[in-house]
């Protein structure tokens, strides 16, 4: 991942771990101002569903940060969806949000 820096292709093993681990179709991780990561998978509730990248930004906000400064999104989309990419923008307006494929490629930074 040579576009990355040291600490987003860190974002990325772990998208990628939380991805595997929960056998969901996307992971996702992102970075607070303090450098603490947080890392979710996707919900799909009857009542609940969440992005892999909403509910790691909700992780994130459920533990009392107030800024981001990065997120990853692992899956196989061409495209970080909107949801996930507001929610991070709702925190972090100029924040890179990197979209890696499943073998940790980087697509996109938004």
């Amino acid at each position: 991942m040579p576009d990355l820096q040291p600490e987003d292709a860190k974002l990325v093993t772990l998208a990628r771990s939380a991805r595997a681990r929960t056998g969901a179709a996307e992971g996702a991780a992102v970075r607070d101002t303090d450098g603490r990561t947080y890392v979710a998978g996707a919900v799909a509730l009857p009542s609940l569903k969440l992005s892999a990248l909403q509910a790691a930004v909700a992780a994130a906000v459920s533990s009392g940060v107030e800024g981001l400064e990065a997120a990853v999104i692992v899956s196989e989309a061409d495209a970080v969806e909107q949801e996930g990419l507001a929610a991070v923008r709702d925190l972090a307006p100029s924040a890179p949000v990197h979209l890696a494929g499943p073998d940790g490629s980087l697509r996109i930074t938004s």
